[in-house]
């Protein structure tokens, strides 16, 4: 508990006219010393024309303790002035502590970001082996998403950001590739096991790497080099011995591989930008608005509406089933999403 400590200084040294300083609400102190006397006539506090040194007040825990303020007196004076000192705070987080935390905070949201995508998958590719149309769930992913950030803003869960027309036209390209990486993954868990899928897509971080270069202007390594060959040979060893091959699914898994890691450079790059910089968050949230926006045309104009019950039911598909895993499925890819993009991940999102 902070202490506070209040010095009266300088000396009252007064002529023999009394002279009243007028406290409303102040309880005066009486202090007995040796040729020093501080009273009080009732209206006011009064000071005799003797000498008084500096008294000292502080405040503790235990209650009020007054006396002579030790050191050098200071010069006469008619004023009353009023030092109020705290004391310091206690020492800092250690930077151990700090650390541990980091750790902790990243490791939580590793894992976060595993249970998601997990889910994810498992109910996405129920949903696609029941309703063979990819651009349609993937409509349905975003528009679930944007409800979402919507909720988020109108509640005041995150704070609504102001977008100028020039910020929109940077996002754009932002936008394109967040819906085309996600329309690809979708296509390939569609034709292909999940296992697989996630095989191909443990390529994103040699694309990475190589968009990096070529836009950034940042060269690996020959250390980062050497650890993505056992990456590629791995995956093309696993795409040769894989019993549900096929072209389309491996090529829908590399585009997303494309597309997604094209979306976190250009993402950095924008971010670079200090007077258009957004937020992760921010940032995330007006991408899927937008991927919703240029989803809904070309699903609509590709696949056509088949998505209602009446459609499902001529199917023969179960409609309550369908419908609960489609939005089970959307609100796991938009938690995995959102916590990708949040504080640390970004940078290790490719790796995990």
């Amino acid at each position: 508990m902070q202490s506070s400590a209040i010095a009266f200084s300088p000396s009252l040294s007064l002529s023999t006219h009394h002279r009243k300083l007028s406290v409303r609400g102040f309880n005066p102190l009486s202090v007995s010393h040796p040729g020093r006397q501080c009273f009080s006539n009732g209206s006011g506090l009064v000071s005799s024309t003797r000498k008084l040194s500096p008294i000292r007040c502080s405040m503790k825990q235990s209650g009020w303790i007054s006396g002579p303020n030790p050191g050098t007196p200071e010069p006469e004076s008619d004023a009353v002035v009023v030092r109020a000192t705290a004391e310091s705070p206690g020492p800092s987080e250690s930077p151990k502590s700090k650390s541990f935390s980091d750790t902790l905070v990243l490791g939580t949201l590793f894992g976060l970001w595993y249970l998601f995508n997990i889910y994810f998958n498992i109910y996405n590719k129920q949903v696609l082996k029941a309703f063979h149309y990819p651009m349609t769930v993937t409509l349905v992913q975003f528009a679930v998403g944007t409800v979402l950030v919507t909720l988020m803003w109108t509640l005041n869960l995150y704070k609504r950001p102001k977008i100028s027309g020039a910020q929109l036209v940077a996002i754009l390209p932002l936008a394109v590739v967040h819906t085309l990486g996600n329309l690809f993954t979708n296509m390939s868990l569609g034709k292909v096991a999940v296992s697989f899928t996630h095989t191909i897509k443990a390529m994103e971080p040699f694309f990475s790497v190589v968009l990096s270069a070529m836009f950034l202007g940042e060269f690996p390594t020959l250390w980062v080099v050497s650890s993505l060959l056992p990456i590629v040979g791995g995956v093309a060893l696993a795409s040769m011995t894989e019993a549900s091959f096929n072209w389309a699914g491996f090529w829908s898994a590399m585009a997303s591989n494309l597309t997604n890691q094209s979306r976190n450079v250009l993402s950095k790059k924008f971010m670079v930008k200090k007077e258009e910089s957004l937020d992760n968050i921010t940032l995330f949230s007006i991408i899927t608005i937008m991927s919703l926006f240029l989803m809904a045309p070309t699903a609509i104009f590709m696949e056509g509406i088949k998505f209602t019950p009446s459609y499902l039911q001529a199917a023969g598909v179960n409609v309550n089933q369908l419908y609960t895993r489609s939005l089970l499925a959307a609100l796991c890819f938009h938690a995995y999403q959102q916590v990708t993009v949040a504080k640390y991940l970004p940078l290790y999102q490719s790796l995990a």
